[in-house]
């Protein structure tokens, strides 16, 4: 019995081969464009931050720095307290990454695993709360940090975070559901208790998931400007965004911009580091639970 072997047929390149080959490339160069149109802020950034002052007012800007000024990374040590705002802001974000993740994860759980009555009113309800803008609730809790003697410490940039987040608990709760119940259903037959099944069986399976929620809980306590303004005033408990804002107030005559961008480019460490350590798992989970 003879067989038919399937092959690629010989000669030139059949017309639709021709047409998609052009297609690829327009693609590839549009990449490309929108990578170094994207790539360019940031490549001006750190050249600024390695410009002299006199270099950095002249117009039109230089592309490359004419003479390299290293000495602007240690100068920003002394115009501000740049350890103790970078110290604080980590600790800050730490903790807050920490509370977002410990009640967002046990409130997304039990939305996720339970099917009582009235579960689907609570859990748009709560999703309601993403349309409140924060200026309608900062002055109310503004008062009632200021009745609980919480002004000027780090309190109330730490503690809502333990109350969870609706869009964490969003996202969360897309991810445990996907998990199989056959899972839960063992835990229960061993005598697991459900905190017990939350801690053993659903959170190391989700990783991913935890993973995004983490680093989107980072950078907005990192980038957060707002509330450590209306919160702190003394400077030793400054965040890394309100140092930085101080680089243009008149205190200046004219701001050091080549200052700005250096804590800039060292504000964007602890970012790009957690990025690359739970890359992985970050586009992992954003594939998960369905992020656009």
């Amino acid at each position: 019995m003879s067989t038919v072997k399937a092959t690629r047929p010989l000669g030139p390149p059949s017309r639709l081969h021709r047409r998609i080959k052009p297609v690829k490339i327009a693609s590839f160069t549009a990449l490309l464009l929108t990578t170094f149109l994207m790539l360019l802020p940031l490549f001006f950034m750190v050249s600024t931050s390695l410009k002299s002052k006199r270099e950095m007012l002249r117009f039109p800007p230089t592309f490359l720095p004419e003479s390299w000024a290293w000495s602007n990374y240690t100068d920003i040590f002394d115009t501000l307290q740049f350890g103790t705002l970078y110290k604080n802001s980590l600790i800050i974000a730490g903790f807050s990454v920490f509370g977002t993740l410990l009640s967002s994860a046990l409130v997304a759980y039990g939305f996720a695993r339970y099917r009582g009555r009235g579960n689907s009113f609570w859990f748009i309800l709560l999703l309601s709360t993403m349309m409140l803008p924060y200026p309608a609730i900062m002055i109310p809790q503004f008062v009632l940090f200021s009745q609980m003697q919480w002004i000027d410490t780090f309190l109330p940039l730490i503690v809502p975070a333990f109350f969870g987040s609706a869009y964490n608990i969003f996202l969360l709760r897309q991810f445990f559901s996907t998990l199989p119940e056959e899972l839960f259903d063992a835990g229960r037959i061993d005598g697991c208790g459900e905190l017990r099944m939350w801690r053993t069986i659903a959170l190391p399976l989700s990783a991913p998931a935890l993973a995004t929620v983490a680093i989107f809980a980072f950078i907005y306590s990192w980038n957060d400007l707002l509330t450590p303004v209306l919160y702190l005033s003394s400077s030793d408990k400054f965040t890394l965004p309100v140092g930085m804002a101080s680089l243009t107030s008149s205190r200046f005559r004219i701001p050091p911009w080549h200052l700005l961008m250096v804590a800039s480019v060292l504000a964007m460490v602890p970012i790009v580091t957690l990025f690359a350590i739970a890359q992985k798992q970050f586009v992992e989970g954003i594939v998960l639970t369905g992020i656009k």
